[in-house]
């Protein structure tokens, strides 16, 4: 007998598909597109194409990713904002202080659990032996 599937249903929504291009100069970061296009694949002129950008910052903590939205009507106009020619890219005051902020922020920690707590490995198990050498 065959175990029961516990995974929700996953269904598109054939209303809101878009076709998405991905446009990068390989140096600062890269601009997603994403095209409204109806059922059949053809373009749907009556929605609006959304732009997308991602780029890194390198942090005293290491690199930091930053991906937000683009206000532009077109490919270059994004590529504008992205450059920080507009308020809201990357280079934006309020972008860099949110990267600070994070940039600020101790970095995640594995926690171990107890040796008595009766999960994970035993006493003997991380022991140095008399024979490694120091």
């Amino acid at each position: 007998m065959a175990a029961q599937n516990d995974l929700p249903e996953v269904q598109l929504d054939p209303t809101s598909l878009y076709r998405e291009d991905v446009f990068t100069d390989r140096h600062a970061g890269s601009i997603r597109r994403l095209t409204p296009v109806k059922v059949d694949g053809s373009t749907d002129e009556t929605r609006h194409v959304l732009y997308s950008g991602q780029t890194q910052l390198l942090t005293p903590a290491g690199v930091l990713p930053l991906g937000f939205e683009i206000e532009a009507l077109s490919l270059g106009g994004s590529a504008q904002e992205v450059s920080g020619g507009r308020e809201g890219g990357p280079s934006s005051r309020p972008s860099m202080r949110r990267a600070s902020c994070a940039a600020r922020l101790p970095p995640l920690r594995i926690v171990v659990p107890d040796v008595g707590s009766g999960v994970g490995p035993g006493p003997g198990r991380f022991r140095r032996r008399q024979d490694q050498v120091s």
